[in-house]
């Protein structure tokens, strides 16, 4: 966890940093996430598998949960990056649904290995979709 203000490029380089401590031996597929609050910390994530594969975690969940536990639920970013060369890694079904939990306007940062990546919010990326706020209006 860090404290800073940083550029999506920035974000990316500390997604990477984080896929390095993936736990993929399955798989073989790491995945690293860096997750940017409204204040400028920053929480990491990695994917961490499992030998019952249903109870693996993506390294998305893994940053929102460690953002949740230390008491941030306001989010501004989040870089996904993988060792994908030809593909800009995009989060699960699963994923997106948590992240649309914490708002629908952050931005999200879909990315390949060689740092390049593309913008999406979480809106663009789960449209029409189900939140807080339809539990709410019952």
């Amino acid at each position: 966890m860090a404290n800073i203000k940083c550029s999506p490029q920035e974000l990316i380089t500390v997604s990477q940093e984080a896929k390095t401590f993936a736990y993929s031996p399955y798989s073989k597929f790491r995945v690293g996430a860096a997750l940017l609050t409204q204040d400028g910390t920053v929480f990491t994530g990695c994917n961490v598998e499992n030998a019952c594969l249903a109870m693996g975690i993506c390294a998305e969940r893994v940053a929102i949960c460690k953002a949740v536990s230390e008491g941030q639920k306001e989010f501004k970013a989040i870089a996904i990056t993988s060792d994908m060369v030809d593909n800009f890694i995009s989060p699960c079904g699963g994923c997106r649904q948590f992240m649309r939990e914490f708002g629908l306007q952050w931005e999200v940062y879909l990315s390949k290995s060689d740092g390049s990546f593309i913008k999406k919010t979480v809106e663009e990326l789960l449209p029409t979709s189900f939140g807080p706020e339809d539990l709410m209006s019952t």
